[in-house]
């Protein structure tokens, strides 16, 4: 009604401008011009696309659009990338082409694993089209797959999404079609019996349907999904690992991860950003079992589109539940640089199982929003007791020589050394010192045994300088001191020594020497 009466004033107006025996005034004339022009866009048939109301969201089936026109394949990418914005502003004719292929792969160093996947890696493909398109969908399995497969798409509105449709033995494909009727993120996972040793294999992913109108422009978009393995081996375990029913059952994963494996969004593999930027994550869970408490360490989120919805729900929020088979839409901006944790936080899945990823940004410091450390000092309000820290042994033959005992070295230090000593062994200014070109170490094997083995407390000083930190006792068998001792003494210029199990074993008969003040 507020728009009829305007353009009926804006009528009256033009009306009497024309009439007036006078040239128009160049402020007169616009006004004109644009009456025109708003009468026109009334009688066109044509419908532009715009962003959805709030009764569009509620009901997408009823929102205008233009008429479906053209072809196009889609464009389809591999975790962490997304396919770029939509920037049509009509639905159109979309092929999409996905292969299923069992492939044998990386879990996490040292340890491969039989994964089922939509395209040759987990996640699946991040398929992104438009409200309305019209999908022709290509399932093909390839002919030395060992099993049928099929899909189904939460954004498919039909029985079973899908699945029914897509169902494909070795060597065939199948095809079937779609009309994306409602916006939003969704999961799609394989659906044929059993259900739950398919989707446990990594056989899910994401595929976005953008609104009329798409999403607000962010600066970096990224592809992360969570997913869970069970398998035969705990945690660690080298080898080629089967799948174990049994503890899928129990709900028990061995490995809880981002992207496919650990470490596959981190260190060498963390995606960048730079300060000043705006990120749009897209998460899913393929579960198969456990609900995420997605985080992002160090940020809030801006905007929650919950449970793969394209509106925002929520804003300014430090965690979101993401449900096995669903997902969520975050935003965040970037205002200072350094390293962003992507975790799950039931905390133990992160730091424990794997869901650990990276977001590297660069930039400008600022102060005010985040100043760094000011101050050092000592707290041991626990007292300054060695602490026990237990871990459990891997049942694994001992290595054959040295380089396999430096291979093996290398994983114990990923997941148990890194986090104080960092990745090059370059420690932590003023709180734990550096294993690089580390004259304490290159000094006196014995020495470095024993404090691998029984831990140290007291000052310590490593290339001139005083460290106070405590390190705890690891409970490492000799096998795995010896190894994790002969990749440090092997790397960022130490001396070379491989350090052998039987030399751990006559440090360990030996009573741990108590650190001296300075030494």
């Amino acid at each position: 009604m507020k728009t009829k009466t305007t353009l009926l004033l804006a009528a009256a107006s033009v009306a009497f401008l024309t009439q007036c025996d006078r040239e128009l005034s160049p402020n007169e004339k616009q006004s004109q011009e644009t009456f025109m022009k708003a009468m026109l866009e009334l009688r066109s048939p044509a419908v532009a696309a715009a962003p959805a109301s709030d009764d569009a969201m509620a009901n997408p089936t009823k929102q205008q659009d233009k008429p479906v026109s053209g072809t196009e394949n889609a464009v389809l990418t591999d975790a962490p990338n997304v396919p770029p914005p939509i920037t049509r502003d009509h639905p159109t004719k979309v092929t999409i082409k996905l292969e299923v292929v069992e492939v044998v792969k990386r879990m996490a160093d040292g340890v491969d694993y039989t994964f089922w996947t939509f395209g040759g890696s987990v996640p699946g493909k991040f398929i992104r089209i438009r409200q309305n398109d019209e999908v022709e969908f290509h399932l093909m399995n390839r002919p030395d797959s060992k099993m049928p497969h099929n899909i189904d798409l939460h954004a498919v509105t039909g029985p079973g999404g899908g699945a029914a449709s897509s169902f494909t033995t070795p060597g065939h494909v199948s095809v079937f079609s779609f009309k994306a009727l409602n916006p939003g993120l969704y999961v799609y996972h394989c659906a044929t019996a059993p259900v739950g040793m398919h989707v446990a294999n990594g056989m899910y992913g994401l595929i976005l349907i953008e609104p009329i109108g798409g999403l607000p422009k962010v600066d970096k978009e990224f592809y992360v999904f969570q997913s869970e393995f069970y398998t035969k081996g705990p945690y660690g375990e080298a080898g080629l690992q089967p799948f174990n029913m049994d503890k899928a059952l129990t709900e028990t994963p061995d490995y809880v991860v981002f992207n496919g494996s650990v470490g596959a969004m981190a260190g060498d593999n963390a995606v960048h950003a730079k300060v000043g930027e705006k990120v749009r994550l897209f998460v899913g869970n393929g579960g198969p079992n456990l609900t995420s408490s997605f985080h992002v360490i160090g940020e809030i989120f801006d905007n929650v589109y919950l449970e793969g919805g394209v509106k925002p729900a929520q804003h300014q929020v430090q965690t979101t539940m993401i449900p096995a088979g669903g997902s969520a839409i975050v935003d965040f901006g970037l205002e200072v640089p350094g390293t962003y944790i992507l975790v799950d936080h039931s905390i133990f899945r992160a730091f424990n199982k794997g869901a650990v990823g990276m977001i590297k940004v660069t930039g400008e410091e600022n102060k005010l929003v985040y100043s760094g450390k000011q101050d050092d000092r000592i707290y041991q309000l626990e007292g300054g007791a060695v602490q026990n820290i237990p871990q459990a042994s891997t049942q694994q033959p001992p290595a054959a020589n040295k380089d396999e005992r430096i291979a093996r070295g290398k994983l114990l230090y990923t997941s148990i050394c890194m986090a104080c000593h960092q990745a090059e062994g370059q420690g932590i200014p003023k709180a734990f010192p550096p294993l690089a070109k580390s004259d304490y170490l290159n000094a006196d094997v014995k020495r470095s045994i024993g404090t691998v083995l029984h831990g140290l407390q007291g000052n310590v000083t490593v290339n001139g300088e005083v460290y106070a930190s405590i390190m705890p006792q690891l409970g490492l068998n000799d096998e795995q001191v010896s190894n994790v001792l002969t990749y440090v003494y092997s790397s960022w210029g130490n001396n070379g020594t491989e350090v052998l199990p039987a030399m751990v074993k006559e440090v360990r008969a030996t009573a741990p020497a108590p650190a001296q003040p300075g030494h």
